[in-house]
Formats: structure tokens, C-alpha cells, sequence
């Protein structure tokens, strides 16, 4: 069982962002929330090359649509780069398309949730992701 859960939120919507980790910490589980605007932000962080830090073990809510690198791009590299290709990623995305949903789980992602069905206060999310800290034991990644 995981005591705390540290989440990388990537993101380049600041508003999603924010309403995300402010329900996470509302919530009362431990969390720690980290913010990448794109998913070049997003893999320095992981890879350690950023000032932000994230701790082990952590999962990544990722959106698909953003400049610089999009999800699918982001998904890739992450996949294949040995230290990072066990990395639990949720896709959390406005985008309904079946095609989308498809390409990401073909990433191996943990889950694709819709930015709509998870409520304006992300309560299902919050909800998710307080069962999964609970429920999983996470692996550390390579270095």
C-alpha cells in the first residue's frame, strides 16, 4: 500500500491543472501534485532534468492536446526510454475520439478518463486516484 501518492499532472491548461491538485488536496489522502505545462516539461521533470522534482512513486495525468509536444508524443518517449517505460500514465482529455482512446491504450496507459465524466470538481478522479494509492504497490523506476 502506497502512503503517499505523488502526481505529475501534464497539462497547458492552468485551469485544469489547478482544479485538479486542489481537489486532490481537499481530498485528505497524501498527495503531492507537480505541474508540466507540455510534455517536454513533463519528461524533464521525470528524467530528473527539471527544476520541479517528483518523488516515487507517482502516476501521470496526461492530456493528449497541447503545443511543443502533444500527449501521443509524449507517450512515446516516455515509452521508449528505459527509465521511464514502466511509468503509470493516465490520459485525462476532452477528447472523445474513439481513435484516441485506441492510440493511447496501444501506449500501455493505465486509463483514459474524460475530462467531462469526471466531474467539474474531479470528484471521480479524486476518488480514482485515492483508490489506486490504497490499493497498488508502485515500483520505482530505473535510474
Amino acid at each position: 500500500m502506497t502512503a503517499r501518492l505523488n502526481v505529475l499532472i501534464v497539462d497547458d491548461d492552468d485551469l485544469t491543472a489547478e482544479i485538479v491538485s486542489r481537489s486532490l488536496k481537499k481530498s485528505g489522502i497524501d498527495f503531492k501534485v507537480i505541474h508540466a505545462s507540455d510534455g517536454q516539461e513533463g519528461l524533464e521533470i521525470m528524467r530528473g532534468q527539471s527544476e520541479k522534482r517528483i518523488d516515487q512513486p507517482f502516476v501521470t495525468l496526461l492530456d493528449l492536446n497541447m503545443p511543443r509536444m502533444n500527449g501521443f508524443e509524449f507517450l512515446q518517449a516516455v515509452r521508449a526510454d528505459p527509465g521511464l517505460s514502466s511509468a503509470v500514465i493516465f490520459v485525462l482529455s476532452t477528447s472523445d475520439s474513439d481513435s484516441d482512446l485506441v492510440r493511447a491504450y496501444r501506449d500501455q496507459i493505465a486509463g483514459y478518463l474524460l475530462k467531462s465524466a469526471v466531474g467539474p470538481q474531479m470528484i471521480r478522479l479524486t476518488t480514482l486516484l485515492g483508490d489506486y494509492a490504497h490499493s497498488v504497490r508502485l515500483p520505482p523506476l530505473p535510474h
